[in-house]
């Protein structure tokens, strides 16, 4: 599902933002960065270790196709990932859409993040089962086609 959403996002002008580690959001990514020509970036908003209380890169992030990371002092994320202490606040209130692929705890905890800031989310499931189901209003789509109309209606007036 990541690759084929990655390509198509890069060939619609916008930016692609995730959290910049690895699985998932590396694949989505990477598949976004191959694409050539592009207008858009891949954002990485990155998590922090705090040692003895100072802020400093995690290891393993950014994953290798982050363009521009953002590196934060935020320590949390997973199960944690609605605390203010995480970096999902800033990735959804950054973003126009947000698009959920099958993940874990941070990924229900960003799409929770989405519907609490009114941010236009669907859920990219396509045949995999995952251990949570959305909100309600939150649609799941099985197909990249029923993504594809629901960005373009969310970014109407704002795709070139």
């Amino acid at each position: 599902l990541a690759e084929p959403l990655g390509r198509w996002l890069a060939s619609i002008g916008v930016h692609l933002l995730t959290g910049g580690g690895v699985g998932t959001m590396e694949a989505v990514s990477r598949a976004f960065a191959q694409v050539r020509p592009r207008e858009g970036l891949v954002i990485g908003v990155l998590p922090a270790d705090l040692p003895d209380g100072i802020a400093v890169p995690r290891e393993g992030y950014p994953n290798s196709a982050v363009e521009l990371a953002i590196f934060t002092h935020l320590p949390l994320s997973g199960i944690t990932g609605t605390d203010p202490r995480s970096r999902n606040h800033i990735n959804i209130l950054s973003s126009d859409v947000v698009i959920v692929l099958p993940g874990n705890e941070g990924t229900e905890s960003e799409m929770m993040l989405a519907v609490r800031y009114g941010k236009p989310v669907i859920a990219f499931f396509g045949d995999h089962d995952v251990d949570w189901q959305p909100p309600e209003g939150v649609p799941i789509a099985r197909t990249l086609a029923e993504v594809e109309r629901f960005v373009r209606e969310a970014l109407a007036g704002r795709l070139a």
